[in-house]
């Protein structure tokens, strides 16, 4: 069995890990852009099955990077509404012949759309991200951590290799292609800058992070969790509740989210250009990543293949809004 394709066995993981009698087939439901999720019934309740990516699974820190993000999941769950992944025989993740899952209890309740997201949303959820920022993880023993973006990224090389496979999105990347180094080193500049002062938090706050059950939110997904400047994760997690389904952003929202942070922490004081720069620094990582996919290099099938695909174009458009947004929050910010 190749190690980089998916090995699913449900009732295998659920006789191993006695969740019960499987009652149905597993029926898969959006779990992001990663791994596969799916809900599974069983004779002794429903669960929500992540099926983590095999590609991701076999780089040298990733099963530790899990187990440390789902130890951050239960400390954070003793101060908000969290869902960490469910500690069956000792352990949150579970390698069954070589395929990785994580297992939640099943969650009645559902994730905001971008346009539906309220100000009171926005203003509870900078509430939430406060009281993360002010949990004490140190209990944990994580280690620091190391300084981001240090890497250069060779952007000529996938434009490169894309011509050679005629990718589609050869003329938006090489259209871009001056602007995507300016966002490397303004991303690379800024993380130096910030790379001393660090709290432990979710670090992937968006709305399909968050189930409401009635007007209660519950954060989910917990994998990305770690390190990170806290007023580069305040302004990220703020644009992500205040834009909508085309990328426009809303200062109401925006500012309400801000308001909400504030009420747990005071006044802020940062240097807004710079935390701003580093903006860019998770959607260049994420273009890479999804350049990788898209060109076989880092990939497990077809589904992933396109969906990488798609992504490559996503993100320059994001990147591109993102640029001309920027004004426009320093502005709210500094005012």
């Amino acid at each position: 069995m190749n190690d980089t394709q998916y090995n699913l066995n449900f009732e295998k993981l659920c006789n191993e890990l006695q969740l019960g009698e499987l009652i149905s087939s597993p029926k898969p439901i959006s779990g992001g852009l990663l791994h596969r999720m799916y809900a599974i019934e069983t004779t002794q309740a429903n669960y929500a099955v992540k099926a983590l990516n095999p590609q991701i699974m076999i780089r040298p820190a990733a099963v530790q990077n899990y187990i440390n993000s789902e130890k951050i999941a239960d400390v954070a769950a003793e101060h908000i509404h969290a869902q960490p992944a469910k500690r069956l025989k000792g352990a949150s993740i579970h390698n069954i012949d070589n395929q990785f899952y994580l297992i939640f209890d099943w969650i009645e309740g559902q994730c905001l759309k971008q346009d539906e997201v309220t100000i009171n949303n926005s203003s509870l959820m900078g509430t939430i991200l406060a009281d993360i920022h002010k949990t004490d993880f140190r209990q944990l023993e994580l280690d620091s951590p190391q300084a981001t973006n240090s890497k250069k990224i060779d952007w000529m090389f996938y434009l490169n290799k894309g011509r050679n496979e005629n990718s589609e999105w050869i003329k938006i990347l090489d259209s871009n292609m001056d602007k995507v180094y300016e966002w490397s080193m303004k991303a690379k500049n800024s993380s130096s800058m910030l790379a001393s002062n660090n709290v432990i938090s979710h670090r992937d706050l968006e709305p399909k992070n968050v189930m409401w059950r009635q007007d209660l939110p519950i954060i989910i997904d917990w994998e990305s969790a770690g390190y990170i400047n806290p007023m580069h994760d305040l302004v990220e997690t703020a644009v992500y509740w205040s834009v909508d389904s085309a990328g426009s952003i809303n200062k109401e929202k925006f500012l309400a989210f801000i308001s909400g942070y504030k009420k747990r922490v005071g006044s802020l004081t940062a240097n807004w250009e710079v935390v701003l720069d580093i903006g860019f620094a998770g959607k260049l990582d994420w273009l890479e990543y999804s350049l990788k996919r898209s060109l076989w290099i880092e990939c497990t099938d077809i589904e992933e293949q396109l969906v990488g695909t798609s992504q490559v174009i996503r993100t320059l458009e994001a990147l591109k809004q993102y640029e001309n947004m920027i004004s426009d929050i320093k502005n709210w910010l500094n005012t």
